[in-house]
């Protein structure tokens, strides 16, 4: 009975030591969202025009609240959670290691 105890909690610590170890899986699908600067609920990509003006799209600006980072906007505007100002969400850069 010692034996099969041992055994269980080697086995488990094992296993939570190998969850600790895994890498986070990161989203490589994100692609860059082009907008049209009057029309903004007009996208495309780089090389498309505004189907209502005829303006060349432009690259899409994220905002985001520096403390609720699930809080986002096209826009620069207020944190609807807690009122702070949104900044410019910069890109992920890619971490080697």
């Amino acid at each position: 009975m010692k034996k099969f105890f041992f055994l269980t909690i080697i086995l488990l610590s094992g296993l939570s030591l190998a969850a600790q170890t895994e890498k986070p899986v990161t989203d490589t699908t994100q692609k860059t969202l082009f907008i049209c600067p009057m029309h903004p609920e007009i996208t495309g990509t780089a090389k498309d025009k505004c189907s209502k003006c005829g303006m060349s799209l432009v690259e899409a600006k994220k905002y985001v609240c520096p403390m609720h980072p699930e809080v986002t906007a096209m826009k620069k505007g207020k944190c609807s959670k807690c009122g702070m100002d949104l900044v410019e969400q910069k890109p992920a850069k890619n971490k080697k290691g």
